[in-house]
């Protein structure tokens, strides 16, 4: 008589499946929505940037982060500010050598392409391009131009960069939401700090994720086909 190994259902169901290979027109549309709504809004301020259509809302905003500026407040805003400054830079280099450590080469030529064009070529490009005056007396120290706020830019564009490169699929959706809440965090900190107007930020937040979903929706392919050659852990 005979005997059959069988694969119990369970581990079966267990075994490391392909990643998926396939663009998702999702991540496009969302891209092109955000790109879209960020060169809009820098045509806007660009016809008028002393007084754009939405000054008034920006004006009211501002007047809504007076002071006083102390306390908890300040503490976060001051650690906000710095993790958009030196730590900016600190992190994804950080990220930049755990892939190149890890053989992910595809995700660490993605990474370095994205965050470079991200943050440089869009945002600099945009703060050429519009060169928006700043509100009155920032509290802390700004280069020329306001309008995209940089800092937003690159909290949003972190945020995907890690999502996509580091997060599991499975995990993600927490992760957006957690990254939603971290974004919008940076961007009321360049309000508090009067570094930014309101409209900056949102520029900035929407440029810096729709560069990173439109290169995401790009590369997918490539980054799936890295994902599949990696080894996998033993169950």
């Amino acid at each position: 008589m005979s005997r059959h190994t069988l694969t119990p259902p369970r581990a079966a169901a267990a075994a490391p499946q392909a990643a998926d290979p396939r663009r998702r027109p999702g991540t496009l549309l969302l891209a092109v929505l955000l790109l879209g709504s960020a060169a809009a809004l820098a045509l806007t301020v660009r016809a008028d940037v002393v007084n754009p259509p939405f000054q008034g809302a920006d004006e009211r905003w501002l007047a809504w982060m007076g002071g006083p500026h102390e306390g908890f407040p300040a503490a976060v805003a001051a650690a906000l500010n710095w993790f958009g400054g030196p730590l900016g830079v600190v992190v994804p280099l950080s990220l930049l050598v755990f892939l190149l450590v890890r053989r992910r080469r595809v995700s660490a030529g993605f990474l370095l392409g994205v965050y470079l064009v991200g943050s440089m070529l869009v945002v600099q490009g945009l703060k050429h391009l519009v060169d928006r005056p700043r509100p009155a007396d920032p509290m802390v120290r700004v280069d020329h131009g306001s309008f995209p706020s940089g800092h937003a830019a690159g909290a949003a564009l972190l945020v995907v960069l890690v999502g996509v490169l580091l997060v599991p699929a499975a995990r993600r959706r927490a992760w957006w939401v957690g990254g939603t809440v971290f974004t919008l965090a940076m961007m009321w900190s360049r309000t508090w700090l009067h570094a930014h107007w309101l409209s900056d930020t949102v520029a900035g937040a929407a440029a810096g994720a729709g560069a990173a979903l439109l290169a995401w929706w790009a590369f997918s392919p490539a980054l799936a086909r890295e994902r599949d050659r990696l080894p996998r852990p033993r169950p």
